[in-house]
């Protein structure tokens, strides 16, 4: 039998990823457990629900990955979680109970919608691959729909779209949305007229990427206004419904589409409330990541909120912050003592609004437009994990730019038979 000390990681997001791949798996046996059999680029979500990308190009199998190099003699089981039982060491899925001497919580983080949870029910949100292609299906099903309707009030319903929340995300997939107003509807869908399209973008704050310059947020919102997106600032949403948004001051929008990007929170474990939770339902870890008040369990990543002289709301929750965690934490458990608090290196933030259109932040450099953009292309593709995803991105990214097209909308809806026991339908 092994004599190797079990650790336990939940989550294989940037987190997750990045310690399996730093921790030595000759010391540890190492079991990664995530709901999905794969790891997925969350930056990129947003361009497969615009149809500028295949799910598969920036979506990798955990089996695949951990035949070879760093990640080589990790184990990954399927399942998500249910319940931690701290005092026990051990994990429940839907599938079985898995006992651990070490646990890394590295799940990451979901919507928040603050307080109005109905709101899953009705909005698209893009926190995951399949919400994207949801969003992707949804988005092409009403420029059809729409092409084949006369009845003006109905073309309006189906041709307008609400994004709500101005940081990158927001950011990006409105600028999406209105690259395919602009150029891609003109070309492709000639029963539509683009100014029947309506998009607009709200934000509650005064700026749109609250994060970066001055500079980066007044490029951002010029490069929208050129694609024709409605930005709207110092403006929340109140409420949803009947396909009306309405506003904090009363006004309302009509949209037959929202799609939220506004907040996020810590994903939830029944712990039997022996998980510490902070501000944004993250769990409070020391500066060594580990859960305060819990020997053994530590986080890392989007679901972990460390509280420092530099950020005493805890660090943002980004890649790099995620990556840097995991790199550490791994590094600290070989070593066999914690002996390096974790102090994260900002490398800068970046966002793109479409074609030659993006703004990027380096440390004291702030770029915007085409240099911008080919920076923001450059680290993304090399951050793509696997050769042939690299090129699948690179090759697509190349014929848009291009053709102004590309040959992704493909829409897909899923088979309503057999039923799916795991939605809870009989």
């Amino acid at each position: 039998m092994s004599t190797r000390k079990r650790i336990v990681v939940i989550g294989g997001g940037f987190a997750g990823l990045n310690f399996i791949k730093y921790i030595d798996k000759r010391k540890y046996e190492v079991i990664l457990v995530d709901r999905n059999n794969f790891h997925s680029f969350p930056p990129l979500f947003y361009q497969i629900a615009s149809s500028g990308l295949e799910p598969g190009s920036i979506c990798f199998p955990f089996r695949r990955e951990f035949r070879k190099g760093r990640v080589h003699g990790a184990d990954y089981r399927m399942g998500e979680v249910q319940r931690i039982e701290v005092d026990n060491k051990r994990i429940v899925t839907q599938y079985e109970t898995i006992t651990y001497d070490m646990l890394v919580i590295s799940a990451g983080s979901t919507n928040n919608f603050f307080g109005n949870d109905d709101l899953i029910k009705s909005v698209f949100t893009l926190k995951s691959t399949a919400q994207a292609m949801r969003c992707r299906d949804e988005i092409l099903d009403r420029l059809e729909r729409a092409s084949l309707s006369n009845d003006p009030v109905e073309r309006k319903k189906l041709l307008s779209f609400v994004v709500v929340g101005g940081g990158p995300a927001g950011v990006e997939v409105a600028g999406a949305l209105g690259e395919m107003k602009r150029y891609i509807v003109p070309r492709e869908y000639l029963h539509i007229r683009p100014d029947e399209i309506s998009i607009v973008l709200l934000e509650g704050s005064g700026n749109l990427l609250g994060a970066m310059s001055h500079k980066a947020q007044s490029k951002a919102l010029k490069y929208l206004g050129d694609l024709m997106v409605d930005v709207r600032l110092h403006h929340l949403m109140k409420s949803y419904s009947n396909n009306v948004v309405t506003l904090d001051d009363g006004t309302s929008i009509s949209s037959g589409m929202v799609i939220w990007t506004a907040g996020v929170t810590g994903c939830k474990f029944d712990s039997g409330n022996r998980l510490p939770i902070g501000a944004g339902g993250r769990i409070e870890v020391d500066e060594f990541n580990r859960v305060i008040g819990i020997e053994n369990v530590m986080a890392i990543g989007d679901i972990a909120i460390m509280h420092t002289e530099r950020y005493p709301k805890g660090h943002p929750q980004l890649a790099q912050v995620a990556i840097q965690q995991g790199r550490l934490l791994a590094l600290n458990i070989n070593s066999g003592d914690f002996n390096r608090p974790f102090e994260y290196v900002d490398r800068g933030a970046m966002a793109t609004i479409g074609r030659n259109r993006a703004v990027a932040d380096i440390k004291s450099v702030h770029l915007s437009g085409w240099i911008a953009w080919m920076a923001w292309m450059f680290v993304h593709l090399i951050s793509i994990l696997g050769m042939r995803n690299k090129l699948s991105v690179l090759i697509d990214w190349i014929w848009g730019y291009f053709s102004y097209g590309t040959s992704l909308r493909l829409l897909l809806h899923t088979s309503r038979f057999p039923l799916r026991w795991r939605w809870g339908e009989k």
